[in-house]
């Protein structure tokens, strides 16, 4: 049996629960250099059989862009966004839920210091003055601010710079900041001309996390939760592929295509990504409660910061299990 075959006979209840639930196209945001097992399934259309309705895939630099399209209603889900940047949307009261845990990643979203000036964690304080590239909003920018404020660097001391992260890499290569802060593709290319001050596992120690989610409206979710469902059991299902190695050899060079990649940058990407079960998502660990914790974290971070006005009491409102609960039964 061909690997597609497989996963179209895991995602056949999906087809048969969603197919009638709407005709209409909908459009999804991704990033691209950000590769991921749903991609698999994206661009072998195993997501428009699975769920009955056209898929218009649009691919962004930063998840507050891709808050602004769902705000506009340009978009109606969001594969991989950022949780900082969506609990910036939701602490400003737009109304997005999170949906499933995308990815976790601590050793793929960091800060990179150029070469040149020779800073490290043990004299991270002569980072004082300096001019850095930082794409608000977003993991990067939180990571950033509990790394600065773990080396007692006062934020006041930096030129901070709001930069997408292909910006940011292009701007540290060229010597126009001293410190940029991305991911994915944009975060290997910083790492040609500089070093990062922790690793993710040291990141990980101070309560640093890093995961995204799919997140969408919450009304578009409530009218469409069988379609949301089938979405996210095909997104199980492929990341339940990968996790098997013996698919790699046929997904990898269908993923790195469609992430804009080569496949050994594509490999070693994946590698430091973990893509929990829907059964570990449903846990206390993530959507069982530690994720509107963290988020609540994260808030707060931002309000010390003066990056938001105000934080939310909680987060719990904003984190939707139903459909994937639902996908755990089709």
């Amino acid at each position: 049996m061909t690997i597609k075959k497989s996963l179209m006979g895991a995602v056949g209840a999906a087809a048969l629960l969603a197919g009638a639930a709407s005709a209409e196209t909908i459009t999804v945001g991704y990033f691209l250099e950000w590769p991921m097992p749903f991609e698999y399934a994206k661009a072998e259309g195993l997501y428009e059989e699975a769920m009955g309705t056209e898929i218009n895939w649009v691919s962004f630099d930063t998840g507050t862009a891709m808050s602004a399209a769902m705000a506009s209603g340009d978009v109606q889900l969001s594969v991989s966004q950022g949780v900082p940047p969506f609990v910036v949307a939701t602490s400003a009261g737009q109304d997005l839920q999170a949906l499933d845990v995308a990815v976790s990643y601590a050793d793929n979203d960091n800060c990179v210091v150029r070469s040149e000036l020779e800073i490290d964690k043990d004299s991270a304080g002569e980072l004082e003055g300096k001019k850095v590239a930082v794409p608000l909003g977003t993991a990067a920018h939180y990571g950033f601010l509990k790394q600065m404020d773990h080396f007692g660097v006062p934020l006041d001391s930096l030129e901070i710079v709001d930069m997408a992260p292909p910006d940011g890499a292009a701007a540290i290569a060229q010597g126009a900041v001293d410190m940029a802060c991305g991911w994915g593709g944009s975060l290997r290319r910083m790492k040609e001309h500089g070093n990062v001050l922790l690793t993710g596992a040291e990141k990980e120690e101070l309560g640093i996390l890093v995961f995204d989610v799919t997140s969408g409206p919450a009304g578009w979710v409530a009218e469409n939760s069988d379609l949301v469902a089938a979405f996210l059991k095909v997104t199980a299902d492929a990341n339940a592929m990968w996790a098997d190695e013996a698919n790699h050899a046929k997904m990898l060079p269908v993923i790195a295509k469609d992430a804009g990649m080569d496949e050994d940058a594509t490999a070693e990407t994946m590698a430091t990504f973990v893509f929990p079960t829907a059964e570990d998502q449903l846990s206390a660990k993530w959507l069982g409660g530690g994720a509107a914790d963290f988020m609540k974290g994260v808030a707060d971070v931002f309000v010390e910061a003066g990056s938001i006005d105000a934080a939310l009491d909680s987060y719990a409102d904003h984190v939707n299990t139903g459909p994937l609960s639902s996908a755990g039964s089709m």
